[in-house]
């Protein structure tokens, strides 16, 4: 899909909600447990955190204005177990007394948007919807709605599979000069059937930046979801 046919189909002002919430439940950036998120909410997302991440701010030599050759960070989330405090702390309770274990939780370098960013979904050349996901830090993707932020109806989708993350990283320009920014980035949390950007599969459990004009897939879905921002449109 190209910029100039995706524009061509947006409507000229649309609003909505994610799933009618504005917050991110306790379910964010993978494993690691002990940072709160960096939007305020409610009780169950300011018990999450993360140990053991890395604290440094990760640098993006990038020309202004121009796209990494490799847009994938080298840094690897960690799925492993982090004990019992992590558990209770990555656990979601359902009112029938059910519970889910959070694959994700937010890194240290999360933040939340500048831009408005968002989401306009098509399925089969048609906009279904519209997603404004730029009023917190991350957003969890899958089939799972006890947790999900974007809910997933295909089949193909995993219960959680994929988060998209805010995170403030350096760049560098054209003269040498850096910077701070916030970036959009989307990490595939090892789904059976992946996370595709613009036609291809993206690594596993690794972030891959995202730009606006994107197009995101899940799974088998045919659903796609383009990725604008208030300055693009």
């Amino acid at each position: 899909m190209t910029d100039g046919k995706i524009m061509d189909r947006l409507p000229a002002t649309r609003t909505g909600r994610i799933g009618g919430r504005e917050k991110m439940s306790n379910h964010v950036p993978i494993a690691a447990v002990g940072i709160k998120t960096t939007t305020k909410g409610t009780a169950r997302e300011n018990e999450r955190g993360i140990e053991g991440a890395t604290t440094a701010v990760p640098e993006m030599e990038t020309m202004a204005g121009s796209r990494p050759d490799s847009p994938v960070d080298k840094a690897k989330p960690n799925f492993a177990p982090s004990g019992l405090l992590a558990a209770e702390t990555n656990t979601v309770k359902a009112a029938d007394g059910t519970s889910t274990v959070l694959k994700y939780n937010e890194p240290p370098e999360a933040r939340k948007p500048l831009l408005g960013w968002r989401l306009y979904v098509f399925k089969d050349s048609q906009q279904t919807e519209l997603l404004h996901i730029h009023r917190q830090s991350a957003y969890l993707v899958g089939r799972d709605r006890l947790v999900a932020d974007i809910a997933l109806d295909h089949p193909s989708c995993s219960k959680q599979h994929a988060a998209i993350q805010y995170r403030y990283v350096q760049e560098k320009d054209e003269f040498g000069g850096s910077k701070g920014t916030v970036k959009p980035f989307v990490i595939d949390l090892e789904s059976t059937n992946g996370t595709i950007v613009n036609d291809e599969t993206i690594p596993a459990a690794r972030y891959y930046e995202l730009k606006a004009g994107d197009v995101i897939k899940f799974g088998l879905s045919t659903k796609e979801y383009v990725l604008l921002h208030d300055e693009a449109s």
